[in-house]
């Protein structure tokens, strides 16, 4: 595939350059019904899995029949315990457990770069010359994101994030930093705008080739 050019900016928008995407990774046609598993799969890793409750040998309470089988004119009952009566145990309910399970990592693969995909063909896909930042400052990366015209961003780095920058981007809501090793799915899905550094590109194309 024929490399895609895009042209870097800075995060005062000012451009800083062209840059070659490789069309395998940015340029295929996306899978939807790929990105829809990988999503799943990734909540799915997500979950807590903590709902509990108590079966009849766990709630407290006597093991002693309450009264006799017959002539009483009730219904028979064997146990206080019985899901029927107050504080009884719960029958079939949830327990604690994980929720994981394994997905092959070339579905992985390929619904990271159906994703990546996507937001290129949107014209959603920002390459960055750089994401730092002087003085940590929320007020000054606030103004430079309102500049570029963003709503949601998802920023994706090399190996390491700027201390700073990641410190300044903390406080707004809809702008979330991740390293290159952290990019996934879900998050380029949920953001409007991609916005890969250099070093970040480089991370990626390595992780995918």
């Amino acid at each position: 595939m024929d490399p895609i050019k895009l042209t870097s900016v800075t995060l005062d928008n000012a451009p800083a350059g062209e840059v070659d995407l490789p069309g395998e990774i940015f340029g295929i046609e996306p899978r939807a019904d790929i990105m829809a598993r990988v999503v799943h799969w990734q909540l799915a890793r997500r979950r807590a899995g903590t709902h509990k409750t108590k079966g009849m040998g766990e709630v407290q309470g006597t093991t002693k029949k309450p009264y006799k089988q017959k002539g009483t004119g009730n219904a028979r009952q064997g146990s206080l315990r019985s899901p029927q009566f107050r504080k009884g145990g719960v029958v079939h309910g949830p327990v604690v457990r994980s929720h994981e399970y394994s997905l092959p990592k070339k579905v992985r693969r390929l619904g990271l770069i159906s994703a990546l995909s996507q937001k290129c063909a949107e014209g959603k896909l920002v390459v960055l010359d750089a994401a730092t930042s002087a003085d940590g400052k929320t007020a000054a990366l606030k103004k430079q994101v309102a500049g570029l015209g963003w709503g949601s961003a998802l920023v994706i780095d090399g190996a390491a994030v700027d201390e700073k920058f990641m410190r300044a981007a903390r406080n707004l809501p809809k702008v979330v930093v991740l390293p290159g090793i952290g990019a996934n799915v879900y998050d380029i899905l949920r953001h409007d705008v991609l916005a890969l550094t250099r070093d970040g590109l480089a991370k990626l194309q390595e992780r995918l080739s």
